[in-house]
């Protein structure tokens, strides 16, 4: 277990009365979808829904108190801020693989704290990448791997909610044949400082 190593992300969870009510949303919306009804499209539990800010990748979980500390540091730079959830998306838009909810937020804070943690946390894209245009949302249901299905483009319009994300969490991923679960490593309250 030297070398051990983890998957990991840092996130903004929703409120729980925010995820269930998108989660019954979205099972509400894949029953009429041929998706569905083949088995390819699955939606995702109440639980497990969050708002991505930085995708770290696979990391020794010898850096986790690393990892912990700029999550921390990165989270003091920023406050708290209104989060209002916008438009459902096919996502990535040519092939999509995920039904997801937008996420809106004016004061710009959150696009702060994810550049400030890919910056930090030294997760921005591999060599001859090119850098991902930061776009908040909510995963909501998955498309099974290799499935092509037919998703219907025309969605109707998500419940209106807000909420505040008031902390950012360092998540492990959990790859299971069931999808995946994650564990909470560190949590940082936004705009907190640590002495």
């Amino acid at each position: 277990m030297k070398h051990a190593s983890a998957r990991l992300f840092v996130a903004v969870d929703p409120p729980v009365e925010v995820a269930d009510e998108l989660a019954a949303w979205a099972r509400g919306l894949i029953r009429g979808q041929q998706a569905q009804r083949d088995g390819a499209l699955r939606v995702l539990a109440a639980s497990s829904l969050h708002l991505t800010l930085c995708f770290l990748g696979e990391r020794p979980l010898a850096q986790l108190q690393t990892l912990t500390q700029a999550l921390r540091d990165a989270a003091t730079e920023t406050s708290a801020c209104e989060l209002a959830l916008g438009a459902p998306v096919w996502l990535p838009p040519r092939r999509p693989r995920a039904l997801a909810v937008e996420a809106h937020e004016p004061s710009g804070e959150l696009e702060r704290l994810a550049r400030s943690l890919a910056s930090a946390l030294q997760a921005g894209p591999a060599p001859g990448e090119q850098a991902r245009r930061f776009r908040p949302h909510i995963t909501l249901a998955r498309l099974r791997v290799g499935s092509r299905a037919v998703l219907d483009p025309q969605l109707p319009p998500t419940p209106a909610l807000s909420f505040l994300a008031e902390e950012a969490i360092l998540y492990r991923s959990w790859l299971e044949p069931q999808g995946a679960r994650y564990e909470p490593l560190a949590r940082a309250p936004l705009g907190v400082v640590y002495r």
